[in-house]
């Protein structure tokens, strides 16, 4: 599994569907897969251990002003990507694998794919392709680039109101 998972980082804890790893050098967490998924595999199930109105940098969003802390806690290690491997289905609470995903691969997510006007806007450094640099939600986002997303029905609610794009 330590193929895929930088030289410097440090193992901090072990879950089912995965391992938190800490990468002193940037001081960022991984949350990398132990066991190999197809897609459309639900990873885990998990549940909202707190619904927050407002959201943070920790919150998924599933709906206007309900904000959820997720539990498992080891799931908030899951980090952005612009061309992510995995989607969380805040409707029917399944974390899902978009396309097939080897052990030892970080698990990340779109973060516009569930949050509509981020309250921490940042840079990616995801590297991808396809990265689009200022990460910011799915408001901030051109309609023909957010529908190359799966999103979740809140998100797709939305981009049927009137938005930009």
């Amino acid at each position: 599994m330590a193929a895929n998972i930088p030289k410097q980082t440090k193992f901090i804890s072990d879950h089912t569907e995965g391992a938190v790893y800490l990468d002193p050098v940037k001081n960022h967490h991984l949350f990398i897969a132990t066991g190999a998924h197809q897609k459309n595999d639900i990873i885990c199930h998990f549940t909202a251990r707190e619904i927050c109105t407002t959201p943070s940098r920790f919150t998924v969003q599933a709906g206007e002003n309900k904000h959820i802390l997720l539990s498992p806690l080891h799931l908030q290690y899951i980090n952005h990507s612009c061309n992510p491997n995995a989607f969380f289905d805040v409707d029917k609470f399944h974390l899902v694998a978009l396309r097939d995903i080897e052990a030892g691969e970080e698990i990340t997510f779109f973060y516009p794919s569930s949050e509509w006007d981020m309250s921490e806007s940042f840079f990616c450094k995801c590297g991808e392709n396809n990265c689009m640099g200022k990460i910011s939600g799915a408001v901030h986002i051109p309609k023909p680039i957010i529908n190359q997303y799966r999103l979740t029905q809140f998100i797709q609610s939305k981009l049927k109101e009137d938005h930009s794009g």
